[in-house]
């Protein structure tokens, strides 16, 4: 069968008119259903992957996360996310997420469970033997110098200014001149 242009439009509007009559024109009704988010704690936070300090906004349902968007109200990010900061899901969710300290001993291959308590006080002992062990009051001019050149920290993405601020204060009060941040480097 050859259709020209014509017999085009019949046939279309033929099928067009077929089509409204076994259907209807009776409106159909929409049903909206309820976010995901409409019952969950929302909580402003920082991407802690690198030192640029996007906003976001996590929900949290039950200590879950359910949902992570950028903050549209954060200077830096204006909602938006990098494929890092928008997966950040997977920090809470990973199977293979490390959630208790592990400790290797000296000469040891393996790596074995510790509780926190022990791990902090074997952190704070060592510090304070390091400290304790190459603290000098006095440089080699006789200068009071107050530090330790044993020690060094490096920051992290994950902390604003206010907490960057207070983390140096504690470490220059334990003497250390080398401090360093992430976002520096």
């Amino acid at each position: 069968m050859e259709l020209n242009r014509r017999g085009f439009l019949k046939l279309s509007g033929g099928a067009i008119g077929a089509s409204i009559v076994g259907i209807g024109l009776k409106p159909a009704q929409a049903y909206a259903a309820p976010l995901a988010i409409q019952y969950a704690r929302e909580t402003i936070t920082i991407c802690p992957y690198c030192a640029v300090g996007c906003g976001q906004i996590v929900h949290t349902q039950a200590s879950d996360v359910i949902n992570i968007e950028g903050d549209p109200d954060h200077p830096i990010n204006r909602g938006t996310l990098c494929s890092k900061g928008s997966s950040i899901y997977q920090l809470r969710h990973n199977k293979k997420r490390i959630t208790e300290p592990l400790y290797r001993a000296k000469g040891a291959k393996e790596w074995k469970p510790v509780s926190w308590d022990w791990a902090l006080d074997q952190i704070a002992r060592k510090l304070k033997a390091t400290r304790d062990a190459t603290f000098m009051t006095r440089n080699t001019r006789g200068q009071v110098v107050n530090r330790t050149d044993a020690i060094a920290s490096v920051g992290s993405a994950a902390l604003d200014n206010e907490e960057c601020y207070l983390f140096q204060k504690l470490l220059r009060s334990w003497g250390l001149v080398y401090i360093e941040h992430q976002a520096r480097i």
